[in-house]
């Protein structure tokens, strides 16, 4: 039987200048990599919160 693994993981980014990064498009790409070179089925971001 197979295993399903659930990772949840915070990612930090710091924008230099307001309005220098688009957060849909930047959730787009990480999810985009992670099933690129980790070869995961699934990642997707559930939410995007500002500090």
């Amino acid at each position: 039987m197979q295993k399903k693994w659930n990772f949840y993981v915070k990612v930090l980014v710091i924008e230099e200048e307001e309005g220098d990064v688009q957060k849909d498009r930047l959730s787009r790409e990480i999810a985009r990599q992670l099933q690129k070179i980790y070869g995961v089925r699934s990642a997707e971001v559930t939410s995007v919160t500002i500090e």
